[in-house]
């Protein structure tokens, strides 16, 4: 009888099941139906499906079937939380990702504050990706691209950020600060720029510092629609790398000099260079003229083309805050000049000859009147000391009080050269170079400083000369001759006139003699 019952209530358990075998078979389906879903990113039907799922789960949690069918769908469910996480790493408009976050809301796996995070995660990522791939071997190129992909596509996150999430009001009871989380985020990227355009300005972008500043000062100026105008940091990035890159190339200039000195003799040189150039005009207003006798003493002129090459390179970018660093420079580099021309003197004095002796106190004559005036009047060019003095406050008279601002200690420079200069008194106002108008273009003043050109020049004109010279003798021999012809035609002339006069004058006489000779006729006629 119990064998009976049993049986019975099997075979209605069997009956039941398969009356309702459509509904459980659709049931034991969802796991697989779930996963397809979500590979082929049908992701509303997938959420409906984990909403059902639940609803099961709240009702039947203890039956192993619909804890297996939860377990599953819990899987696929993380596998579309990975699939949506990584449009976000792609490159997704503002559509798609709108629609992103939608399904992120609905799948209710994070707070409102943890999506913010998520997104900003997730985009910033994407643009690492970006930035990744752009290519590192040369600076300039690498920076320029890096700024027009963060002006870009930062941008494009920004947009699509504050089109999805609003701070304006902060959701009630919550302990996070949604604003913070943002401009967080924008500091964050505004601070790796910062920190790859460090890296690139210390590889060095060449002679083109001023396009990358005016390219970085206006991205700086486009940030401070979002809160994060970071051009105030510029500034002094720049600074220091014009910095760098000057002292660098007064370095090698120091260099080459010293080279230079170690193989110098001092010989007579030809009359060609400096010593005879013929007196010419003035230089124009508003420019600069190196001092053409340097072309007598090798050294010094190379020497002082090196330093208008590092200043041609500085006028590029000559922020005024580099007056000081530029001026203590350029003296500790001058210093170390005297220290050569004084090691040039103790190694050569026992040698030198009369005549060497006169040019070598030419050499650091020509060194203390020419050279050192001439740089610091292009120190004055680059530093106006009517602009140094407006930004300090004070006269310009007053500038000396400050030290080192735009200029160089000339007679401190030349006190270890004391003993081998002419005795000349430098008062102290006569060390203070007048004052240069700000209003002087450096463009035109400071862009051929090159006494190698100017040599060139110079004996290009005196072959010019010789030339015409040669010619204007040619020329006047050719007068002389011709002068000679004309005398010699003139000769004939006055000769040819005197037979014309002598024939006329016979021709008078014979027209007389014929006219005497008819009357005579005539006369014999009538007698007959």
């Amino acid at each position: 009888m119990k064998e009976a019952e049993e049986i019975g209530s099997s075979r209605r358990m069997n009956s039941l099941t398969l009356n309702r075998h459509t509904e459980i078979l659709e049931i034991l389906e969802i796991p697989q139906l779930m996963d397809t879903c979500v590979r082929n990113g049908y992701y509303e039907e997938a959420l409906e499906l984990a909403a059902y799922v639940k609803r099961l789960e709240r009702k039947h949690s203890t039956l192993p079937v619909i804890q297996g069918i939860v377990r599953e769908v819990r899987q696929s469910t993380s596998l579309m939380l990975n699939q949506l996480l990584q449009q976000l790493r792609s490159n997704s408009q503002l559509p798609v990702c709108l629609r992103v976050i939608g399904y992120l809301r609905r799948m209710d796996v994070f707070t409102e504050a943890e999506l913010r995070v998520k997104f900003l995660q997730a985009r910033g990522s994407w643009l690492s990706s970006i930035l990744a791939a752009v290519p590192n071997d040369d600076p300039y190129f690498h920076i320029t691209k890096t700024m027009e992909a963060c002006r870009v596509h930062l941008f494009d996150v920004i947009t699509q950020y504050r089109a999805i999430f609003s701070d304006d009001d902060p959701l009630p009871g919550s302990q996070v600060n949604e604003a913070a989380i943002f401009h967080g985020w924008v500091v964050k990227m505004v601070s790796e720029f910062l920190q790859t355009l460090e890296r690139d300005l210390q590889r060095g972008v060449g002679g083109r510092l001023d396009s990358l500043l005016g390219q970085c000062m206006y991205f700086g100026l486009s940030f401070s629609r979002v809160g994060a105008d970071f051009r105030g940091q510029l500034a002094p990035m720049f600074q220091r790398s014009a910095a760098e890159t000057f002292r660098g190339a007064v370095s090698e200039a120091l260099e080459r000099f010293q080279e230079d000195m170690n193989v110098y003799t001092l010989i007579s040189m030809p009359s060609v260079l400096g010593g005879s150039i013929p007196p010419q005009q003035g230089p124009q207003p508003g420019t600069l003229q190196p001092p053409l006798s340097l072309l007598d003493f090798t050294p010094l002129a190379c020497f002082l083309n090196n330093i208008l090459s590092a200043f041609n390179d500085l006028r590029l970018c000559c922020p005024v805050g580099l007056a000081e660093e530029v001026s203590v420079c350029l003296q500790d580099a001058m210093a170390n000049v005297t220290r050569q021309v004084l090691l040039f003197h103790r190694a050569e004095e026992s040698a030198f000859s009369a005549r060497e002796k006169d040019l070598f106190l030419s050499f650091c004559c020509s060194y203390a009147e020419d050279l050192l005036p001439f740089i610091n009047r292009c120190l004055q060019i680059l530093f106006p000391p009517n602009q140094i003095a407006l930004i300090l406050g004070v006269p310009v008279s007053q500038l000396h009080r400050f030290g080192s601002l735009g200029n160089i200690d000339i007679a401190a420079i030349l006190t270890p050269l004391s003993f081998l200069l002419p005795q000349i008194e430098i008062a102290p106002e006569e060390i203070q170079l007048p004052e240069i108008s700000s209003d002087i273009d450096i463009s035109p003043e400071l862009s051929g400083l090159t006494l190698e050109t100017q040599r060139q020049e110079v004996q290009t004109q005196q072959q010019e000369v010789e030339t015409q010279q040669q010619e204007v003798e040619t020329q006047q021999q050719e007068v002389e001759t011709k002068q000679q012809e004309v005398e010699t035609k003139q000769q004939e002339v006055e000769t040819h006139q005197q037979e014309v006069e002598t024939k006329q004058q016979e021709v008078e006489l014979s027209k007389e003699t014929g006219k005497s000779d008819s009357e005579d006729q005539d006369e014999d006629f009538s007698l007959e």
